[in-house]
C-alpha cells in the first residue's frame, strides 16, 4: 500500500507543480487586491470566479463543445488554484495589500 500510494504521490505532483507556476504568474498580474478587494469579501470573490468556471466546464462537457480559448485542462488546473487561494485566505495567510 505504501508503494502505491509513493507512486500516486509521484504521479500526482507534477499536477500541483503545474499549477503552482500558473498561479505565481497570475499572481504577477493581477496582485493580491483582485482576490482580497472582491464585491463581498475575497471568499464570495472566488466562490463567483469558481462557479463561473464549474460553469463553463460543464457546458464543455454536456455539449460536447470543443473550447475556442482555454481548455478544460486550463479550467481545471484554474480550479485547483482558487482552491489553493481560498485556503490561504482561510488561515488568513492571502495578503490585503
Amino acid at each position: 500500500m505504501t508503494r502505491d500510494l509513493s507512486a500516486f504521490r509521484s504521479l500526482a505532483s507534477p499536477y500541483y507543480e503545474e499549477a503552482l507556476e500558473i498561479l505565481v504568474k497570475k499572481q504577477s498580474d493581477y496582485g493580491p487586491k483582485n482576490i482580497a478587494l472582491a464585491p463581498g469579501g475575497p471568499l464570495n470573490g472566488l466562490r463567483v470566479r469558481m462557479h463561473d468556471k464549474m460553469s463553463r466546464i460543464n457546458h464543455l462537457i454536456d455539449n460536447g463543445a470543443t473550447p475556442e480559448n482555454e481548455s478544460l485542462r486550463d479550467s481545471f488546473l484554474d480550479m485547483l488554484n482558487y482552491s489553493a487561494i481560498a485556503m490561504m485566505v482561510l488561515d488568513e495567510d492571502w495578503p490585503t495589500e
